[in-house]
């Protein structure tokens, strides 16, 4: 079945991008990202912004993660895909990340929820912009949540105006 990406959420103020594979099938009919009750995301945003984001209806979700500069959407634009697996990914097409990046000005880094999303995503990103690989927050990505958590703090230096000066990877 083709699946396709939900639109991406930023503001000229993005200073930090993060970008999945593509949603997964909960996500995709609730039009909402990370909307699998298991999934990590909300709460490790939480722990991140240090607002209780993930108790937060939807929509006032997504503008606390755009007033602290975050940013959201998908490397994939779209596929085929049976369930919610990225491993069941076929025939990928990617979505235009550049375009996108060209228009956030004040971005300083794009973390990648998940090694798929690196895998696929990072190659179309300018020289000099920071990519930040990191632990999937699928429930499918078997690590307790406060290892996920531990790990996406990397990301806090680049919610300040300014990132730090080295590029980081996650496992």
């Amino acid at each position: 079945m083709l699946k396709t990406s939900l639109a991406p959420v930023t503001s000229p103020d993005t200073r930090l991008l993060i970008l999945g594979s593509l949603p997964g099938d909960a996500s995709l009919a609730a039009k909402a990202y990370y909307a699998h009750p298991r999934n990590a995301f909300w709460p490790i945003m939480s722990a991140l912004t240090g607002r209780a984001i993930d108790t937060l209806p939807y929509d006032d979700r997504l503008v606390a993660l755009l007033t602290r500069g975050i940013g959201l959407w998908d490397v994939v634009g779209s596929a085929r895909r049976q369930g919610s697996l990225d491993q069941a990914l076929r025939e990928v097409e990617t979505n235009p990340l550049t375009v996108l990046i060209d228009n956030l000005p004040h971005l300083n880094a794009v973390a990648f929820n998940g090694q798929t999303a690196y895998r696929l995503g990072h190659r179309q990103l300018p020289e000099g912009l920071h990519c930040i690989a990191l632990p999937s927050t699928s429930p499918a990505h078997t690590m307790p949540l406060q290892a996920k958590i531990d790990a996406w703090m990397q990301l806090r230096p680049f919610l300040g105006q300014q990132g730090p000066t080295c590029c980081q990877t996650g496992q």
